[in-house]
């Protein structure tokens, strides 16, 4: 038989990314040795477990300097991850960009996310976007249970995604994005006595809406955004022959609004919201369901019973969503200064965290930086940053 034994960061990435139910039930016998009175003993918490949670990670440092909003803002290069729909309203024609950050540096020094995005206009009114994300958790070291090495290994994963994007209307479009996820955390080695293990796949799509429009008022021009994104639709994820998990089926509802004081200043202030799509854990005692709904359905059974499936019923559903908003200024569309606040509640992950970053944009090259400040003690997220570099290619051509 053998064990796992694991560096210090596999627990911290497994708490943050995993997030694991705690539940505990203790039964009490009365004076009736027939009956049975079970109490449940509910912690404060009960968190949607996902496998593959990096897909919700914010990997550009825009969207991760506006406290990971980014369903409606303006289009970007990074467009591909929030709401691919918003290509077919940017002013470029082409772009490309590269964004990497080192994830929990705070703990580890091998650990970190890349992404790869880039797009194109096939005509005014139709776009393509292409992405990869890759999620190295650095070296792993397996050993059996009396210590001895057995296998090193460098656990990774990564997406591969291609979109395409119609406008419908002058202002209003549409995207369609597929997805190939690839999880190798093992390296195949055997558990839970010699249990063989194995790299997840699967297969995703996203489905997206954006809605932009300006109004010219008296002195100022005012610009709406509207974006609705359902991410990760998908076959579960198996890394062993038995067993198989939701990956992150995700729903982003945001708006925004810019507001251009002259050809030099614009304020944009955007707030989005965040709710999983896949069944919450219902309360068990002895493998026997006392509270909520089973939990072992298909994928399309649990996105839909993923909006009334809570143990706590609808003030739990409502725990479960998140909050990001953000606000960002541009001087002159060259220099960008920005701030944003994300909110989870406490029971099903208590996230909660500040953003700051910079951005500027030249003629072909364009830099962004972000900076995490967490609002709460001992958080492993915090000091984390982001860069990311752009190219415009319309310009390069120029």
């Amino acid at each position: 038989m053998k064990t796992t034994h694991l560096k210090p960061k596999y627990f911290v990435a497994t708490l943050l990314l995993s997030l694991p139910l705690s539940v505990s039930a203790q039964i009490q016998k009365d004076g009736d040795p027939q009956q049975q009175d079970v109490i449940i003993s509910e912690s404060s918490s009960n968190i949607i477990s996902t496998v593959a949670s990096f897909l919700l990670i914010a990997p550009d440092s825009r969207a991760g300097a506006m406290g990971d909003a980014g369903v409606a803002t303006s289009p970007d290069v990074n467009s591909q991850h929030w709401n691919a729909a918003k290509y077919v309203f940017s002013d470029d024609n082409m772009g490309f960009s590269l964004s990497y950050m080192p994830w929990l540096k705070n703990y580890v020094d091998d650990m970190k996310i890349c992404y790869l995005a880039g797009f194109n206009k096939i005509k005014q009114n139709q776009a393509i976007g292409y992405s990869l994300t890759y999620f190295s958790l650095g070296d792993m070291t397996f050993t059996d249970i009396n210590g001895s090495v057995v296998k090193q290994f460098n656990s990774k994963e990564f997406a591969i995604d291609g979109s395409y994007s119609l406008k419908l209307a002058d202002y209003l479009s549409a995207s369609l994005t597929m997805r190939y996820i690839y999880s190798n955390l093992t390296g195949g080695i055997s558990v839970n006595n010699s249990e063989e293990t194995h790299a997840g796949h699967s297969v995703a799509g996203d489905i997206a809406v954006y809605y932009n429009k300006a109004f010219e008022g008296s002195k100022y021009t005012h610009i709406l955004g509207l974006g609705a994104n359902i991410s990760n639709i998908g076959t579960k994820m198996s890394y062993t022959k038995n067993n198989s998990n939701f990956i992150p089926t995700n729903m982003k509802l945001g708006a925004a609004y810019t507001l251009e004081l002259d050809q030099y200043n614009s304020i944009t202030a955007t707030f989005d919201i965040n709710k999983l799509l896949v069944p919450t854990p219902p309360i068990r005692v002895n493998d026997t369901i006392v509270k909520g709904k089973d939990d072992d359905v298909s994928v399309p059974v649990g996105i839909f019973r993923s909006f009334g499936d809570a143990p706590d019923g609808f003030k739990e559903e409502l725990k479960e969503i998140s909050y990001s908003m953000g606000l960002e200024y541009w001087y002159s569309k060259t220099f960008a200064g920005r701030m944003g606040y994300f909110s989870e509640h406490k029971d099903k992950g208590g996230r909660k965290y500040l953003t700051f970053g910079v951005g500027l944009k030249l003629n072909v090259f364009s830099f962004d930086f972000s900076y995490l400040v967490t609002t709460t003690a001992s958080n492993p997220l915090q000091n984390t940053v982001r860069f990311t570099l752009g190219l415009n290619f319309d310009k390069l051509k120029k």
